[in-house]
């Protein structure tokens, strides 16, 4: 069937959920409408650090020390791990690996938010944005979620690092080099039937997680993909199938 028809029958079925997919050439839905994409906007941290890492502005050996302020539970490791500091590399790494929060964390606070947005108005995004450090609870005063993102957008800027493209190609290669090493393949990328924990040569992606939130998007080979939910509490399941569909068919 036609990843068209696939994406369409889906969004048809779940009329519940709020969708923004894009898959460049081949099928898109609403791939303007901006959604709340918990870590997806990770990535435009690590673009920062790769960009300021190829400056020659940060070193990338330069060592991050635990801060008990920037502590958060939920997804990580270096919460379990004795080590107090680690790289700026090295966390990096985490950050696409296992979405990271206290890395995340850890390195907003050396880079900077400010940066950050500069860098993604730089790559022209707009509705695709890190808008916070990553918190256990946000209050009112805080931003109310931690990134939102557009398919169209984040599908051209996956398509943008897999072609090395993206600000030069030694920032692109870094990129990809961390993304390979992403262990979530549980949604999206499922239909590409990789080793989760071994699978340097194949897809690469950054997905988010929250409640009420899934979102996938990476690229295998020259074909990049974004598929971005919004959903009410229980629809998780649902959400997951319909995602691993468009998956399955996009391989």
């Amino acid at each position: 069937m036609d990843l068209q028809d696939v994406v369409d029958r889906v969004v048809a079925g779940t009329p519940g959920v709020r969708w923004s997919i894009a898959v460049p050439g081949r099928a898109a839905y609403a791939p303007r409408r901006r959604l709340r994409t918990a870590s997806i906007g990770k990535l435009l941290l690590l673009t920062e650090v790769a960009r300021g890492i190829e400056a020659g502005e940060l070193d990338p050996y330069e060592l991050l020390a635990k801060d008990p302020a920037l502590a958060v539970a939920d997804s990580g490791l270096w919460q379990h791990l004795a080590v107090e500091a680690l790289p700026i590399a090295d966390l990096a790494v985490l950050i696409a690996a296992v979405s990271d929060n206290y890395a995340t964390n850890a390195l907003l606070a050396r880079v900077g938010l400010p940066a950050v947005r500069r860098t993604a108005t730089e790559l022209g995004l707009h509705d695709s944005q890190l808008l916070d450090r990553v918190r256990n609870k946000r209050e009112t005063h805080h931003p109310p979620t931690l990134s939102t993102g557009a398919a169209g957008e984040l599908a051209v800027l996956m398509q943008r690092i897999a072609r090395r493209e993206l600000l030069t190609p030694a920032v692109s290669e870094r990129i990809d080099a961390w993304l390979a090493t992403s262990a979530d393949l549980s949604m999206v990328a499922s239909g590409f039937h990789d080793d989760p924990l071994a699978h340097t040569g194949s897809v690469r992606n950054k997905t988010g997680t929250d409640d009420g939130i899934r979102a996938d998007v990476g690229y295998r080979g020259d074909q990049a993909y974004a598929v971005l939910a919004n959903f009410a509490p229980g629809d998780t399941a649902v959400v997951l199938h319909a995602m691993r569909e468009i998956g399955t068919a996009l391989s």
